[in-house]
């Protein structure tokens, strides 16, 4: 049922195959082992796995593959819209659509020696510009790199011939899998601003020198540093983000209560998963016509040990 492509100038190597429920998907594979899975249906990501077989995303037992429900876990996209700001449904509609392969992208700047990637394209149908009335042609590259490091970069383009700008907010909303979220840490995000989602928004200042997880958290973190990592003490795996231009960071964690309100979420599911997401949410991106905006994110593990019962993530995030 599969159809192999080869590597070539413009388009990567891949697979393209059935998943879950007969949906389309691309799967990536990395000479060393290391694999990743694409649903066409939202050009999601579902699956990160590297050299040893490992899921690194979480994916919810619970995950409906029927659209127009988006798919709970791996790497949802978050455009035109991040969440409830604004007038579509939430997180906008890029979730729920349909890509397409893109075998003749326009070239842009990459690292060559990333064999296994493919291109995807969404444009909007007639019924996506009577809700958001824009024409746009939205690229995804989504890469595996020779370590097994994971890379999205995103292209938006302003294609409206009416002359208009649209301004619109984004965000890889990731899902990555823990072994017990209260022995995670995050750091990179000491004494920046964020947005309390659960205090109407209200701006506040993080205290603590890293982030630990207690009880429901959803923040978004302003301005912040390019390179953040999570490191899971109990699997001595530390996740590295790296990312560009997209200056914020939204961290969540539904915890007991939510995750028991959502259908497509297991009820003890929370201990296992947290999202850290790369995002352009408080200063919206604004496109003229013919404009084009780049969102770029890279996703690496690195063991990591405990030192004196500190971690000691300076290394990791003052590294390369």
């Amino acid at each position: 049922m599969s159809s192999e492509r080869t590597s070539s100038s413009s388009s990567g190597s891949y697979e393209l195959c059935k998943g879950i429920n007969g949906l389309d998907k691309v799967l990536l594979r990395d000479a060393r082992g290391s694999s990743a899975e694409v649903y066409l249906y939202g050009g999601h990501v579902t699956s990160w796995k590297n050299e040893h077989g490992e899921e690194l995303f979480f994916l919810s037992s619970k995950a409906i593959f029927k659209p127009p429900k988006a798919i709970r876990g791996g790497i949802p996209i978050c455009f035109p819209q991040f969440a409830n700001l604004g007038t579509l449904e939430s997180h906008g509609f890029a979730r729920n659509r349909f890509w397409s392969i893109d075998n003749s992208p326009p070239p842009f700047p990459t690292n060559t020696s990333n064999k296994a990637f493919v291109d995807l394209i969404l444009k909007p149908s007639e019924d996506d510009m009577k809700i958001w009335p824009h024409s746009f042609e939205f690229r995804l590259r989504v890469a595996l790199g020779p370590g097994g490091d994971l890379m999205l970069t995103s292209r938006i383009r302003n294609t409206n011939v009416d002359g208009k700008p649209f301004s619109f907010t984004f965000a890889y909303h990731t899902y990555f899998s823990v072994s017990d979220i209260s022995e995670v840490r995050v750091e990179g995000l000491e004494t920046l601003d964020y947005l309390d989602n659960l205090q109407k928004r209200e701006r506040f200042t993080e205290q603590g020198d890293a982030l630990t997880f207690e009880s429901e958290f959803d923040r978004i973190y302003l301005s912040t540093p390019t390179k953040i990592a999570i490191l899971d003490h109990e699997k001595k795996r530390t996740f590295v983000l790296r990312k560009d231009g997209l200056p914020d960071a939204v961290v969540w964690n539904p915890w007991d209560k939510k995750a028991k309100a959502m259908s497509d979420f297991g009820d003890d599911e929370y201990k296992h998963m947290l999202c850290v997401e790369g995002a352009a949410i408080e200063k919206p991106i604004t496109l003229k016509p013919g404009e084009e905006w780049k969102g770029r994110l890279e996703l690496s593990t690195v063991p990591s040990s405990y030192c004196s019962g500190q971690l000691d993530p300076r290394k990791v995030l003052q590294g390369s």
